[in-house]
């Protein structure tokens, strides 16, 4: 087959300008002006974030679903405002009847929320009446915080148990996952203030990075996993166990730390009356736990950092019947080396990670909280995404509650990479296609087109999932098509490195790619999450003469994204020729591509892959 030359020549619209600034709302301008942000995505020189040391105290004793906990909080003001008051975050009581959600309640999710018995400032007891508390409460601080200045804080508080479980709540009578469940002083950021949003069942995380030792004591023969390093294994287990789990950190193989014969002869845990489970985590945005007295308990390790050999410890715990669980530690241990290793290539920052059996598929910093699929592939599917926001948003503190696509999208792309790795590309083509894309792609309805960047607390249904998840990944991957594995991974761990433990917006993540790339990529922004595009390439006219071809493609959604183009010629033959979305960059709406050939062509069709077209009809010209 003779040589076919490409040529590919794009109309120049100069009404545009391709230097053309982001839109910036007046909240990210001031802090521009503020100097804690700057305009290369970096943190400005004048950057700053609070922070607050925790120490809790938990007793729990299934099957009571009655949680008590004592709490000191050290909060430290580094702004350099004055603080009047402070906000605390009750997100427990989204469970309370008549509080503000996005999804209908039963009678098992419902509970009174959270009681506040004793509150203190600086030792000064002052009252707290819990009646009418929704998710944020302010309270009036009887000496105002100056900056650079701390004030401290105890709480005492008690609440019931959700009877229905979800992100938290009881998995079963003896087995329970609590997340969310101290009260905790809401982020003041350096652009917004107080972070005063409800919580109303769908945001997750925004939190500032703080440090925690907490206890937690049950009754003997129950079983503590959290978020963080435990701390005193040989007071809480027998020796056999404790020395099993400690082999477990070293180990390459899967060993079972207490199988379903250790659980039925109930000697795992030292034979008090009850154990304190003492645990550590610094310099993390949240903390999780999980209780129970009859879930097995696997272990494994892997090297996550092939300079220092690091290791970091995997674990999973989980009922007899959840027989997928069984492979689970292993599934775990792939996604740690594939994320460490691959994309985003940033050594999985913490010492361990815990699968837990329940009902949510969601994440916590060091834990994971997912169901038991009856397919395998499926399982592995939902536990790399998960660990994917170990990056996406625990390593960074992202505003996961107003701009969820800075961490869904990036899980969702990260579990498609992985998942090529896992299946092959067609079958992980497939899957994302089915999952991520086909639902936006073919929903004319005018929610579906609402701009990626719109603040995600204001979103629901489509409007919200698609753009958090399917759209935000695709742009991503559509960039990553663009700039070449190499620029792409070389700008996004600088964006990682810059805020790593800090919070980024998205214009710190849009100007970091910028200037770590090296390329003003504001074209590309301003189409895939400014904009109402959609994916909807056409090919309007094609024209032949002697051995020129000449199509003239228009792009109907407007967003710039991969596409190939599939040449099938009268000798049977074929040849693929892949466009980047840079075609788009001078013209958004129509380019002219010229096929030269001596070979006759009898087909050309329009193919995007992953980047599905919302109307396939006018992708194919016949000759």
């Amino acid at each position: 087959m003779k040589r076919i030359i490409l040529v590919a020549s794009c109309l120049f619209i100069t009404t545009i300008s391709l230097a053309q600034d982001l839109y910036i709302p007046r909240d990210v301008k001031q802090a521009y002006k503020n100097k804690t942000r700057s305009k290369n995505g970096k943190p400005g020189e004048d950057y700053w974030q609070n922070t607050a040391d925790y120490q809790i105290k938990l007793q729990i004793a299934p099957p009571n679903k009655t949680i008590t906990g004592s709490e000191t909080i050290t909060y430290t003001n580094n702004s350099p405002d004055t603080l009047k008051v402070l906000n605390y975050k009750l997100i427990l009581n989204n469970h309370k009847p008549g509080a503000a959600r996005l999804s209908s309640a039963s009678n098992k999710f419902l509970t009174s929320g959270i009681h506040i018995d004793r509150y203190t400032e600086n030792g000064l007891e002052k009252t707290w009446n819990d009646i009418n508390d929704g998710t944020n409460k302010i309270i009036q601080l009887a000496t105002p915080l100056l900056p650079k200045q701390q004030v401290n804080l105890a709480i005492d508080w008690h609440y019931n148990m959700s009877e229905e479980s979800g992100r938290e709540g009881a998995i079963d009578s003896n087995t329970f996952f609590l997340a969310y469940f101290f009260p905790r002083v809401a982020v003041y950021d350096d652009y917004q203030g107080w972070d005063k949003m409800t919580f109303t069942g769908s945001q997750e995380f925004y939190n500032d990075f703080n440090n925690y030792t907490f206890e937690v004591t049950v009754p003997k023969n129950y079983i503590v996993w959290a978020t963080g390093d435990l701390l005193n294994p040989e007071d809480v287990l027998q020796k056999k166990y404790a020395e099993r789990l400690k082999k477990s950190m070293t180990s390459d193989d899967v060993i079972n730390i207490a199988t379903k014969d250790d659980l039925e002869n109930k000697q795992i845990t030292k034979q008090n009356v009850t154990n304190t489970w003492k645990w550590k985590a610094s310099n993390i945005t949240d903390i999780a736990i999980a209780v129970s007295d009859h879930y097995n308990w696997d272990a494994g390790s892997v090297i996550v950092d092939s300079k220092t050999n690091r290791r970091a410890s995997v674990q999973a715990a989980y009922d007899e019947k959840s027989t997928d669980f069984k492979e689970m530690v292993n599934y775990g241990k792939h996604s740690l080396d594939w994320f460490s290793n691959n994309y985003p290539g940033v050594p999985y920052p913490f010492s361990k990670s815990t699968i837990v059996r329940g009902f949510a598929d969601m994440e916590y910093p060091m834990m994971v909280n997912d169901n038991s699929q009856s397919d395998p592939t499926y399982t592995r599917f939902v536990v790399e995404h998960e660990i994917a926001h170990t990056y996406f948003p625990f390593y960074m503190g992202i505003n996961e509650t107003r701009f969820g696509f800075m961490d869904e999208g990036w899980a969702t792309t990260l579990e498609y990479l992985i998942g090529i790795s896992d299946l092959g590309e067609k079958k992980a083509t497939d899957f994302f296609k089915l999952f991520r894309v086909n639902q936006w792609i073919n929903d004319t309805s005018m929610e579906e087109e609402i701009p990626i960047i719109t603040p995600s607390n204001i979103l629901s249904g489509v409007a919200l999932g698609n753009n958090e998840y399917g759209k935000a990944a695709l742009g991503y991957l559509a960039l990553k098509d663009m700039l070449g594995d190499n620029i792409f991974k070389k700008a996004l761990q600088g964006y990682m490195e810059r805020w790593h433990g800090k919070h980024p917006i998205p214009w710190d993540f849009f100007y970091s790619m910028n200037d770590i790339s090296g390329q003003n990529l504001n074209w590309f922004w301003d189409n895939w999450y400014f904009s109402n595009n959609y994916i909807d390439i056409a090919i309007n006219e094609v024209t032949t003469n002697k051995n020129e071809t000449i199509l003239k493609l228009e792009n109907i959604g407007g967003m710039p994204a991969p596409f190939n183009i599939m040449v099938t010629f009268k000798d049977g033959t074929t040849k693929e020729f892949h466009q980047t979305p840079e075609i788009w960059k001078n013209n958004a709406t129509e380019v002219t591509v010229t096929l030269k050939s001596d070979k006759d062509i009898s087909q050309i069709k329009i193919d995007g892959g992953i980047f599905m077209d919302a109307d396939t009809s006018n992708n194919i010209w016949n000759n």
